[in-house]
């Protein structure tokens, strides 16, 4: 009786889904597409991982090369390199989530209270330009401002009585410069979305905390803010899942000789192990390992926000 009871549960299951499928083949077909695409472009390339756990061969191909196991893995760690690049990495990519993320937060929260939609739509487009700007432009804009013989940074010390500084030689002033040009770039843009959550939020309750005598700050306070800690939490989520995965260009265009103990990252180090020396298999094993980390921390914070929020991707 049990089995055919389970049976019947799973025949009703599988009627239902098909017709739930009939009714909304229009939504699958919308999806199609996007599935397909990461099919193709995030699956697929997963058969490539293999290459790290063995000594590839480009003549050998993958199933030729011969197997080497946890060896790649073992290398990098014991590598004098492991812990100042893990460091760097995790240094910058933490300095530019405190930075970066809760300032798009306070400017969208700031110029939804500026009621002069005029000199607001100026204001929004103004901060949006810097996103359209190319990492190889914006680099050489830093370098060029900031040039100990040319730069209008150090012209300005110097007229102050200063001394020219080399600040791209300064360690210490490499990753300032690395993570507020990033904040600078990415203010605007970064803020559309929160831009979006504030336009769901009802005027009413703006008319109705103004007849009650709310301040302008008590408005943003009680109303505003609490209706796009979604949307943060949601985003502090995902960019937490993304701790260890700084982006290659910006590093490596202002990287060089005299700042390398600070901005060798991850992201640098497997470009120039992989592509420079050649060693395919090991900068596959310190990308797997780059990737395992970022997904462990991604499932263990968004378990957290779930726990103490109730608000979590899945």
């Amino acid at each position: 009786m049990k089995k055919q009871k389970v049976t019947m549960d799973k025949v009703k299951k599988e009627i239902t889904f098909l017709k739930n499928l009939r009714r909304d083949y229009p939504l699958w077909l919308f999806v199609l597409p996007g599935m397909i695409i990461t099919l193709i472009f995030s699956y697929i390339p997963l058969y490539g991982i293999q290459i790290a756990f063995r000594n590839y061969n480009a003549k050998l191909g993958f199933w030729g090369s011969p197997w080497a196991g946890l060896t790649h893995f073992q290398r990098f760690f014991n590598s004098p390199y492991f812990i100042s690049t893990v460091k760097n990495t995790f240094i910058l990519s933490v300095y530019s989530l405190i930075a970066g993320f809760p300032i798009p937060i306070i400017f969208a929260l700031l110029l939804n209270s500026f009621r002069h939609k005029k000199y607001r739509k100026v204001i929004q487009t103004v901060t949006y330009a810097p996103n359209f700007i190319s990492t190889v432009v914006m680099c050489g804009m830093l370098l060029l401002y900031l040039s100990p013989s040319v730069g209008i940074i150090n012209h300005i010390i110097e007229m102050f009585g200063g001394q020219a500084i080399n600040f791209m030689a300064e360690k210490s002033y490499w990753r300032h410069i690395y993570v507020w040009s990033g904040v600078w770039q990415g203010m605007g843009w970064s803020s559309v979305i929160y831009f979006a959550a504030l336009s769901s939020v009802s005027p009413e309750l703006h008319e109705a905390a103004v007849m009650d005598g709310a301040s302008k700050f008590q408005i943003v306070k009680f109303i505003d803010l609490p209706s796009i800690i979604p949307t943060a939490t949601i985003l502090l989520i995902l960019s937490c899942g993304s701790i260890l995965s700084i982006g290659f260009e910006k590093v490596f265009l202002l990287q060089n000789d005299l700042n390398m103990s600070v901005s060798q990252v991850i992201s640098t180090y497997v470009y120039q192990v992989g592509l420079i020396d050649n060693n395919i298999s090991y900068s596959s094993a310190i990308g797997l390992f780059n990737s395992v980390i970022n997904a462990i921390l991604l499932i263990t914070v968004n378990k957290i926000s779930d726990k103490l929020s109730g608000i979590s991707l899945w």
